[in-house]
C-alpha cells in the first residue's frame, strides 16, 4: 500500500510539473508575440516623416518625436495620445498598439495655421 501511495504522489507531481511547464510555455509564447518597435518621427513644416508607421497589433511602440523647426504635436485620438515636442525638447513615449486599423496622426497645435494640415498614418495590422 505504501508503494502504491508513493506512485500516486509521484504521478501527481509529474502532472503538476507538466501543468506548470505548459503554463510557462504559453506565457513565453505570448511574450514572444509582443514585440517592441522603435520609431523616430520628425515633424517639420508641414509634414511628418515617415508619413506611414506600420506595426502589428499588441506591439509596444516607442516613439521619439523631433520637431525640427517650431513646436509640433503627435496626436492620435483613438489612442488618446497628444505629445508635444519643440526643437530643443524631443518627446519620447510608448503605447501598446492594441487596436487594429488605420489611424490619423496629426499636429493639434495652432502655432502656425498650416500645422493643422500636417498628418501621417498609423497602421496597426491585426494578429
Amino acid at each position: 500500500m505504501n508503494t502504491r501511495h508513493g506512485r500516486s504522489r509521484a504521478a501527481a507531481g509529474v502532472l503538476v510539473a507538466l501543468a506548470v511547464a505548459g503554463w510557462l510555455l504559453a506565457l513565453g509564447s505570448h511574450a514572444a508575440q509582443e514585440r517592441r518597435r522603435e520609431v523616430s518621427v520628425s515633424a517639420r513644416k508641414y509634414a511628418f516623416t515617415p508619413p506611414v508607421i506600420e506595426v502589428d497589433q499588441d506591439d509596444v511602440v516607442r516613439i521619439t518625436l523631433t520637431a525640427e523647426d517650431i513646436p509640433h504635436s503627435f496626436t492620435i485620438d483613438a489612442y488618446r495620445i497628444a505629445k508635444r515636442a519643440s526643437p530643443e525638447r524631443p518627446a519620447v513615449f510608448e503605447f501598446q498598439a492594441d487596436q487594429p486599423g488605420s489611424f490619423r496622426i496629426y499636429c493639434n497645435l495652432q502655432i502656425d495655421e498650416k500645422c493643422r494640415d500636417m498628418s501621417a498614418t498609423l497602421v496597426v495590422r491585426p494578429r
